[in-house]
C-alpha cells in the first residue's frame, strides 16, 4: 500500500486544486505523443512531478451525467443521472464531494460552470464561495456575433461550431468567463489568509465548442503536424444510428482537409490556452508557498469528435475513445509517494473521489465504486482495473429524459439541433447503451439496435464492428459476462444510516 501523510492525526489537510476543463480529448497532449499539441506546462508537470493516465475514461459522454458521476463515485445508472437536467440532490441522499470537503473543514471556492447541482437551490450547501467576477466578461466564443460565424441556415458552416480567431481588442487576452475564473483563483491563492485548507474547484468551459480562441494560441498550432482524422465509416455500417443521423444533419460532407485542419487547430489552440492558464495556477501556488502541500487534479468530463468520423461536438450514448477517453493528471501533496510519468493502467473518473478520500483521511458516508489511485501514483502497481464502463441514453417512453427543456431540441436554429432533435424521437437513435472496455476490446450493449464489438489492437479507430464475427465469439461472451458482473456489483447502494423497526 502507498504510504500517505496522516492528515487526520497531524491536523494538516492538503490543499486541493481541481482543474476541470470541459470536452478535452486525451490525445491532444504533447506528452501523449501528439506532435501538434502545444501543452508545455503539462508536459513538464508530468515529466517531473505528476502522473498522467493514458487510459482514463469518463462514465458518461456529456457534461452533467459525467460530473454527477465523478463527484459521487457512482455510475450513472445507480441513481439515474443520465441527462443534462437531472443533477445531484443531497436532500435525496445523493452525496457531492464538494459538500463532503466543506463539512470536513475545507474552504471550498467554486469558480466556473455548474452542470452538477440544482441551480434553483443555490450553492451554499456545496461551497463557501461561488465566485462571481467583478469585472465584466466577454461572451464565450463571441456568441454575440453568432449569426456571423455560423453563416446562413443550410450552409455547411451552420452546424460546424467553427468560430476561429477571437478578437481581443486592446487586451492581451479574450476576457471571457474562463479567464475571469482562472484569474480569480490566482488572486485567491495569492491572498488567502484563512486557517482552513483550500479546495479550489475550477470547472472551466474550454475546449467545449464552438471552436474559437484568441492569439497567440490560435496561430501557435502547426497545421502540418496534425495527425490524420478518423474517416467517416463506409455507409455507417455497424455503427450507431445516432452517428449517421448527426452526420447527415450537420452537413459537413463538403469540407476539405484544409478546412478541417483549421477547425482542429482551433480546438488544439483552446487546449493550449488551458495549458497556459494551468501554469498560472501552478505559479501562484509556488509563490504563495502552498504548492508542495497541494493535491492537484486535472481531468476533463468527456471528449469531443473534432472532425473524427466527419463529426463535431459529442453524443450522449456512443462511446468512441475520442469521447470517452480523457486527460487525467494527478500530483499528490508532499509526503505521498509519486513516480512521475505516464501510466497505461485503465482508470475511471470515479477514482477521483476515492483518491481525494485517501489523501485526506475522509471516510465517505456512502458506498461508492471508486478506487484510490495512490498505489499507481507511487509506482507500486501497473494495473488498476480490468475493465472500464461508460453509459447513456434512455428507454422508449422516458419523455422526461428527452431534454425538452433545451431550446436546441425544438428548432433547427439551435446549434445542437442535429443531435438533440434525434434524442427526442422514439426511434432507436437515443437508445440506452453501455460500454465495457478492456485494454484490447470494446463491447457496447445497445438496447434498441445492433451491439458493437471492436478489436482495439487491430482497429483502434473503432471502424469495423465485429459483433457477428464467429472468431470473436469467445471474446464477446467474456465481455457480456463482465458486463453482467458490473451491474451485479454496482446495481444499487444501501444507505449507511439504518432505520428503526420498532
Amino acid at each position: 500500500m502507498a504510504c500517505i501523510p496522516d492528515s487526520r492525526s497531524s491536523g494538516k489537510l492538503p490543499h486541493i486544486l481541481i482543474f476541470n476543463p470541459d470536452q478535452w480529448r486525451v490525445d491532444v497532449l504533447g506528452h501523449m505523443g501528439n506532435p501538434a499539441a502545444l501543452t508545455p506546462v503539462l508536459d513538464h508537470f508530468v515529466q517531473t512531478e505528476a502522473v498522467s493516465f493514458r487510459n482514463a475514461f469518463c462514465q458518461n459522454t456529456v457534461c452533467t451525467p459525467s460530473r454527477c458521476s465523478f463527484m459521487t463515485g457512482w455510475y450513472p445508472h445507480v441513481r439515474g443521472h443520465r441527462t443534462m437536467f437531472h443533477m445531484l440532490h443531497p436532500e435525496r441522499g445523493e452525496p457531492v464531494l464538494l459538500k463532503t470537503l466543506k463539512e470536513n473543514g475545507y474552504h471550498v471556492w467554486w469558480g466556473g460552470k455548474n452542470d452538477l447541482t440544482p441551480a434553483q437551490d443555490g450553492y451554499e450547501t456545496f461551497c463557501d464561495v461561488k465566485y462571481k467576477p467583478v469585472e465584466p466578461t466577454k461572451p464565450m466564443w463571441e456568441m454575440d456575433r453568432e449569426a456571423e460565424w455560423r453563416g446562413e441556415p443550410g450552409s455547411d458552416t451552420y452546424y460546424s461550431f467553427y468560430v476561429g480567431p477571437l478578437s481581443t481588442g486592446p487586451e492581451d487576452h479574450y476576457h471571457d468567463g474562463d479567464w475571469a475564473n482562472v484569474l480569480g483563483a490566482v488572486d485567491l491563492i495569492r491572498n488567502y489568509d484563512g486557517d482552513q485548507p483550500l479546495c479550489i474547484y475550477l470547472p472551466l468551459t474550454y475546449p467545449h465548442p464552438p471552436y474559437g480562441v484568441e492569439e497567440p494560441w490560435y496561430g501557435a498550432i502547426d497545421r502540418g503536424k496534425l495527425p490524420p482524422r478518423l474517416p467517416t465509416p463506409d455507409g455507417w455500417q455497424g455503427k450507431p444510428s445516432l452517428l449517421k443521423g448527426i452526420w447527415e444533419r450537420q452537413g459537413l460532407q463538403t469540407w476539405t482537409e484544409e478546412r478541417w485542419a483549421e477547425l482542429r487547430a482551433t480546438y488544439y489552440g483552446m487546449c493550449a490556452r488551458l495549458d497556459h492558464q494551468f501554469g498560472l495556477l501552478l505559479d501562484a501556488l509556488r509563490e504563495s508557498g502552498r504548492y508542495d502541500d497541494t493535491a492537484i487534479f486535472l481531468f476533463a468530463d468527456h471528449g469531443d469528435f473534432t472532425g473524427d468520423y466527419g463529426l463535431v461536438e459529442k453524443t450522449q450514448n456512443t462511446f468512441e475513445d475520442c469521447l470517452s477517453r480523457v486527460p487525467f493528471i494527478v500530483k499528490p501533496p508532499a509526503g505521498a509517494p509519486v513516480k512521475p510519468g505516464i501510466r497505461d493502467a485503465l482508470v475511471e473518473l470515479i477514482d477521483f473521489p476515492a483518491t481525494v478520500e485517501a489523501l485526506t483521511g475522509i471516510t465517505p458516508g456512502h458506498t461508492h465504486f471508486g478506487r484510490s489511485l495512490l498505489p499507481v501514483l507511487a509506482g507500486e502497481s501497473e494495473t488498476h482495473r480490468d475493465a472500464v464502463f461508460c453509459e447513456g441514453g434512455r428507454l422508449h417512453g422516458e419523455t422526461h429524459c428527452m431534454e425538452l427543456e433545451s431550446s436546441s431540441s425544438q428548432t433547427p436554429s439551435g446549434l445542437y439541433w442535429p443531435r438533440v432533435s434525434l434524442q427526442i424521437r422514439e426511434g432507436p437513435e437515443h437508445t440506452k447503451a453501455v460500454m465495457c472496455r478492456t485494454a484490447d476490446y470494446k463491447y457496447v450493449r445497445r438496447h434498441y439496435e445492433q451491439d458493437e464489438l471492436y478489436d482495439l489492437r487491430a482497429d483502434p479507430g473503432e471502424l469495423n464492428n465485429r459483433v457477428d464475427d464467429p472468431t470473436l465469439a469467445g471474446v464477446l461472451a467474456s465481455l457480456k459476462d463482465r458486463l453482467l458482473t458490473f451491474y451485479l456489483e454496482t446495481g444499487d447502494v444501501v444507505p449507511h444510516d439504518t432505520d428503526r423497526r420498532w
